[in-house]
């Protein structure tokens, strides 16, 4: 064979391979914060500060991602899970998603949490074409992908769960007079907007106080005295898990005794109840979209059996009754479903074309009967929850899972 036609075989066997090869890479899309071998997530928790109590959540997450890498990864890539602490600081919020996105890199921001700290990165995070993943509060806002196309809810909407307190409370005590503690953030007056909209018309003669705190505030008992002289026999408690501690507890030494609504981000046993005194806590309402692991009835469930296995093996420092616990858990399972439609295109605008297309998801520490569901128009993954009571230790559930859709 002549050294030209030899030259001529190499040169075309040369060919496609360059040919096959750019196929395979051709197939494979990445944006900063993903490669072959990984995948970049960002997140920002308040470890310390006045919501410390949610740090638990980021811990979870951690453990979950690492269980996860040492399972090998999402499609072969591992998670690299970069959180940090904004003590629940809107200025500090911002200065840790920038950090994110432009020194570390990351795909997206996961999970961050609280109100005030998302709303204050929300504009910077859709300027920069970023995902806003599974926003880790309830505000409504969440849920608007026209003007916000890449920020995203996970959990029931604040406003949904306030409008079910209304109308049971509409239906069941139809003539109460209700004093209502909220946090005066934009956390708390969504929570409040739910309630006032959820009584209609009633609204103004039905509430006869509606008292704000400040989260720099060292003690809440002040309002809760105010609150009791009113007279009123249901109290709405839109607190985070500190205060809602705190009021659990002053108004058992004070000897107040209405109806007692506690807000779902607060209604964790380990956090908030056990510290305020389960005797002072008895009958309290509230709203549940995920399995309690304090409750029984789940001991044998098969989704709750792999969480405390969990627990056990890959976070055994984590207290597996604060209900934080559970959201880490069932939040981070959400996200691994999303990375794992991703397949090979992992672009930021794929990432949030992935959450918006979950159907009939589960991860099962949601309730039975609770589904997760997104689409284009639709940035509001679980919008049904369920009332329960607390009675003696733990929490029962009671009535229909009921769905109040709130638009964005």
């Amino acid at each position: 064979m002549s050294v030209i036609k030899k030259l001529a075989i190499l040169s075309t066997a040369f060919g496609l391979f360059a040919a096959t090869a750019g196929t395979a890479t051709a197939q494979k899309k990445y944006d900063p914060g993903a490669s072959d071998t990984e995948i970049k997530v960002g997140n920002i928790m308040p470890y310390s500060g006045p919501a410390s109590a949610y740090g638990v959540i980021g811990r979870t997450e951690a453990a979950y991602f690492k269980k996860i890498n040492d399972a090998g990864g999402i499609n072969g890539r591992k998670i690299n899970f970069v959180s940090y602490d904004d003590a629940y600081s809107p200025p500090k919020a911002v200065e840790q998603a920038r950090k994110l996105v432009e020194s570390d890199e990351v795909l997206l921001i996961f999970n961050s949490l609280g109100t005030p700290s998302n709303t204050a990165i929300q504009k910077y995070m859709n300027s920069k074409k970023v995902p806003q993943l599974f926003v880790a509060t309830g505000a409504t806002k969440w849920n608007d992908p026209q003007n916000f196309p890449w920020t995203m809810g996970w959990q029931p909407s604040y406003q949904s769960e306030t409008q079910i307190y209304a109308k049971y409370i509409l239906k069941n005590h139809p003539d109460a007079k209700i004093a209502v503690l909220f946090q005066n953030d934009d956390y708390g007056k969504d929570y409040l907007k739910g309630l006032r909209d959820g009584l209609g018309s009633k609204a103004a003669s039905m509430i006869v106080m509606e008292e704000s705190y400040e989260t720099s505030e060292p003690s809440i008992d002040s309002h809760l005295v105010k609150l009791k002289a009113t007279g009123a026999d249901i109290f709405i408690n839109i607190t985070t898990p500190k205060f809602a501690a705190q009021a659990i507890k002053k108004n058992a030494e004070i000897g107040w005794k209405p109806l007692h609504f506690l807000n779902n981000v607060s209604a964790s046993v380990g956090s908030v109840l056990k510290p305020a005194g389960f005797e002072n806590a008895q009958d309290i309402i509230s709203a549940a979209y995920l399995k309690d692991a304090s409750d029984k009835q789940w001991d044998n469930d098969p989704g709750m059996k792999e969480f405390y296995a969990f627990m056990a093996k890959d976070f055994p420092e984590g207290d597996k009754l604060d209900g934080g616990t559970v959201v880490g858990y069932g939040v981070a399972q959400t996200l691994v479903q999303v990375l794992k439609q991703c397949g090979d295109n992992l672009t930021r605008e794929n990432v949030m074309k992935q959450a918006a297309s979950l159907k009939d998801f589960r991860t099962e520490v949601l309730l039975p009967g609770i589904k997760i569901n997104t689409g284009p128009n639709d940035f509001a993954p679980i919008s049904s929850l369920q009332l329960m009571k607390f009675k003696g230790d733990k929490w029962e559930l009671f009535g229909d899972v009921i769905s109040a859709d709130v638009g964005g």
